[in-house]
């Protein structure tokens, strides 16, 4: 027994004897691979291994030596993870000492160390110790490319694990490293090495004396000059280089001394690529360095950089970037700032920039002259004079230059708030002469190369009001532009009228941090607004078609955003004023604020049968939803009972939802009480009586709406019964869908009322908890509803689900997604897009739960892909794309099926469904491939 127990045990060991022979004298590389994948199997140890090179480790020969290392260096590196501490110790002592061995025997030795050096189990101190032997042992610039590599992995995997016991080593570190790192030419080392330098800087590692002595072996390899060889396979191209060299040179600012001069010469350079290096390098330099690194390199850059005419925009982008760093510098005296003594140059380059022929040197020169501009005493009134005509005449560029046009138009606005007084000497008169001329055109009539300069002149209006004094120049100027419309002087188009809007409502934007600005703009743009819209609404003999543009819904729209914009940020003192009169001039007619008062009749919105006064109780809503909380509104019982009598008129829809809406955001800004009570009855009076029967049914519906969203919206308790009486429409055979579509109102953002900008009570969790208390009953209502009713629950469902924060959503995901999935099977392409909308995140952030329906997932997506409607193709698409998403395994069986079906839309007559079509095949494509 005892005889076979010792065989048994011998066995391995013999077995593991041959092996290393084999590998050692046989000179064969498998049994590496087979020794490793035993030590890993448990069936030998580290040691044992060790035990069985015993006599090829003391081998007088170094080949036998080298070979031995280089078996356990190999196993070390497939085994280190089940190292004990006291092994890797004996290990790391072992290996040092072989690093004073034969030469032969080096790579083997620093292979072992590069395992090593991955161990978790390493002691502390020991990384310190490995690092002194090799600076102190080893000549690294004399070992092959591949042994050096092993060097620099050695030193990177002890940056990354052993920061604190490097950094204990102080400078002394940073000089092995110099040593290491000194003469190396190889480009796959280099790499790597720059990454050792870029980390020693920017993790503060002690350069200690030794700052020169790294730029030095750095910076020799400036300008990179560097061409990869034919089918390199490793892939490395000259830009990496430039790229990880330059992340170096601009670290530090203690380097500034040393490359300064250094990049002014290669500037000078007549080596093109060597120029357009040391001016990238600069503009990177220029936001790590400060004002005492550049100031006194600053003449001699300045003339180098004057002498080169062929890199304008690398040389501008450079300037931005000093630019940008100067202004956060602080001088005592402006004498002192650099660029002060060069002035007139910058500028000159900056204007050449803005006339050049390429559309990016003009985006750099825009944004360098705004930059510039922010600089106090840069820019003379000479020079102001010119910016300005550059920034016109860059305002009215083509539609190819697009986005040179958008950067003047915001560089305008930048710079008319530092220089008011020279954009209103030099730029309001040449946009006002443009107006002039764009109105004659329009009296002619004039194609679309003049509308389009019309328009371009609208947004540079609005662009430049960034200051008070400019704004009392061009709000008048907008203003008098649209009255030319209701006189009849200019064939206008509600366009036309529009754009005048969205400039006003953009100068309203813009007057918002200015208390003063915003009440000059709300006291002269809302009464004029107001008479414009008022003499529209008038009676008249002959009817002109022109100021009925004014009446128009898009054009009341416009005119609503104005005014709301120009309310919001009233003080409640000034809003109080003005409500006096607003508020009147709707109930009782009272016309006298307005300017050109005169009309032909009284304007009686509430009374008067004319659809065209009662459309403007739009602009009402727009005022008073828009006005603070604690404002007092003067006739408000009266306000709100025509309010509500007009909600219900059936003549004019666009009247009655304005009407409607005004009362809900009235409502919801009212505190609680009786005559909140009292008007909340008065709406549901009038609800149940409109929904009964008769014309009205629609207008009552609308009011029941808001009226639920402004209850909604801040809680009130009656909001739960108005939206129990909303799902019992759900089953209305004419308000049904539209029943339906309102659960989209309820759970969105309103844009006009209902508002937080308009100071509306909006909850801050309403959606949630409105999802908490109403969904269950949906969903029991779907289950219990007739089969031609089910749609409208589900279309309601998935409005509600759609609008809410997915992290509410995704714990009742389980008990949902079958209805989801079902709505993704109704006809209305409303539903489809709203449940293809709320399923694309869910996604991306509910993998599994999701992938227990990808066979129904993945047909419902495809055959939307074929919808009618593009809006559903593109979502349907998106969320193919999203379906990559799921684990691999689950959707490798449905790979072949969704390419071969994701070919049709690659065809598809919209360019936007093809663009979606492809990117979702391609991801398909790559499915379950390497690496994907």
């Amino acid at each position: 027994m005892a005889a076979a127990a010792a065989l048994e045990a011998a066995a391995p060991t013999d077995a593991l004897w041959g092996l290393v022979h084999d590998f050692v004298m046989g000179q064969q590389e498998g049994p590496a691979d087979q020794v490793a994948a035993d030590v890993k199997s448990g069936n030998y140890t580290v040691l044992q291994v060790v035990e069985a090179l015993g006599s090829s480790l003391e081998n007088p020969e170094p080949r036998t030596r080298a070979r031995g290392i280089q078996l356990l260096s190999q196993v070390l590196l497939q085994c280190h993870s089940l190292l004990l501490e006291k092994e890797v110790v004996h290990l790391i002592l072992f290996y040092e000492n072989r690093l004073k061995d034969h030469h032969l025997v080096i790579p083997s030795v620093l292979q072992g160390l590069k395992a090593l050096s991955l161990c978790v189990a390493l002691p502390p101190g020991l990384a310190v110790s490995v690092l002194k032997a090799i600076f102190q042992e080893v000549h690294v610039q004399s070992l092959p490319q591949v042994d050096r590599h092993t060097v620099y992995n050695i030193i990177t995997n002890f940056m990354r694990t052993r920061e604190e016991e490097l950094k204990g080593l102080g400078a002394d570190f940073t000089f092995g490293f110099i040593q290491v790192m000194d003469g190396e030419k190889d480009p796959r080392n280099l790499l790597v090495a720059f990454h050792i330098v870029h980390d020693l800087i920017s993790r503060d590692y002690s350069l200690g004396p030794f700052v020169e002595e790294l730029f030095e072996v750095t910076s020799c390899y400036f300008p990179i000059d560097f061409t990869p060889p034919p089918n390199d396979p490793y892939g490395i191209q000259r830009e990496d280089l430039i790229l990880s060299l330059r992340s170096v040179l601009a670290s530090t600012p203690r380097f500034a001394e040393f490359l300064l001069p250094l990049l002014i010469e290669k500037v000078d350079s007549e080596i093109l690529s060597a120029k357009l290096d040391s001016l990238q390098t600069l503009n990177a330099c220029c936001a790590v360095y400060g004002q005492k690194e550049l100031k006194d390199f600053l003449p001699s850059l300045w003339a180098s950089i004057r002498r080169e005419s062929s890199q304008r925009r690398t040389i501008l982008e450079m300037l931005l970037g000093f630019l940008k760093l100067q202004e956060k510098w602080s001088y005592e005296d402006k004498d002192q700032r650099p660029l002060n003594g060069f002035k007139d140059q910058l500028c000159s380059m900056v204007f050449m920039a803005l006339t050049g022929p390429s559309t990016q040197l003009q985006l750099v020169g825009i944004h360098t002259l705004t930059v510039l501009g922010a600089q106090p005493d840069l820019l003379s009134s000479e020079d102001l004079e010119l910016a300005v005509g550059h920034l016109y005449r860059l305002s009215f560029l083509e539609e190819d230059s697009q986005s040179c046009r958008v950067a003047a138009l915001e560089a305008s606005g930048t710079l008319a708030a530092l220089y008011p007084v020279a954009f209103s000497s030099h730029l309001v008169p040449k946009l006002a002469e443009e107006l002039r001329v764009g109105e004659s055109d329009l009296t002619r009539g004039d194609g679309p190369t003049q509308c389009s300069r019309h328009l371009c002149c609208l947004q540079a209006l609005s662009a430049i009001s960034t200051h008070p004094s400019i704004v009392r120049e061009t709000l008048p100027l907008l203003l008098q532009h649209l009255c030319q419309v209701n006189k009849g002087n200019m064939v206008a188009r509600s366009s036309d009228v529009i754009a005048v809007c969205q400039s006003l409502k953009q100068v309203a934007e813009k007057c918002q941090q200015d208390p003063d600005c915003c009440w000059y703009f709300h006291q002269t743009a809302i009464p004029c607004l107001l008479a414009l819209a008022v003499q529209a609404s008038m009676p008249e003999k002959e009817p002109s078609v022109m100021r009925k543009v004014l009446l128009e819904d898009e054009v009341l729209a416009a005119m609503v955003s104005v005014i709301g914009t120009a309310t919001t940020h009233l003080s409640p003192e000034l809003a109080a004023q003005s409500v006096t009169h607003i508020v009147p001039l709707f109930l009782d007619g009272n016309v006298s604020f307005l300017p050109e008062n005169s009309f032909p009749s009284r304007f009686q919105p509430f009374q008067d049968d004319s659809s065209g006064q009662r459309r403007l109780v739009a602009l009402l809503m727009a005022f008073v939803c828009s006005l603070p909380r604690n404002v007092e509104i003067p006739q408000l019982n009266q306000l709100m009972r025509e309010l509500l009598e007009l909600s219900c008129c059936h003549s004019c829809p666009f009247s009655s939802t304005a009407a409607a809406k005004c009362f809900a955001g009235l409502l919801n800004k009212h505190p609680a009480g009786q005559q909140l009570d009292e008007f909340l009855q008065l709406a549901m009076d009038k609800v149940e009586a409109g929904l009964g029967s008769g014309p009205c049914r629609g207008q009552a519906f609308t009011l029941l709406l808001w009226v639920t969203k402004a209850l909604v919206l801040r809680y009130h308790p009656l909001s739960s019964c108005l939206t129990t009486r909303l799902m019992g429409l759900l089953s209305d055979p004419e308000l049904g869908p539209a029943a339906a579509d309102g659960f989209s109102l309820l759970m969105s953002d309103c844009t006009d009322v209902l508002t937080r900008a308009g100071h509306a009570e909006v909850r801050i969790m309403f959606r949630q908890r409105f999802f908490t208390d109403n969904v269950p009953a949906l969903v029991q209502g779907f289950h219990a509803a007739p089969q031609d009713v089910k749609p409208n629950y589900l279309k309601g469902l998935s409005h509600v689900l759609n609008r809410l924060p997915k992290p509410v959503l995704l714990p009742e995901l389980p008990t949902l997604l079958s209805l989801l999935l079902e709505a993704l099977s109704c006809p209305d392409c409303v539903v489809q897009l709203s449940t293809l909308s709320c399923l694309q995140p869910l996604l991306l952030e509910a993998p599994q739960v999701m992938s227990l329906h990808v066979d129904t997932l993945v047909t419902k997506f495809l055959n939307l892909s074929s919808s009618p409607s593009m809006a559903v193709r593109i979502a349907a698409l998106q969320c193919m794309h999203a379906l990559t998403r799921l684990p691999t395994p689950v959707l490798l069986p449905y790979k072949p099926q969704v390419i071969r079906a994701l070919a049709k839309p690659l065809d598809d007559k919209k360019r936007l469904v093809r663009k979606e079509a492809v990117s979702a095949r391609g991801e398909w494509f790559l499915l379950g491939s390497p690496g994907s």
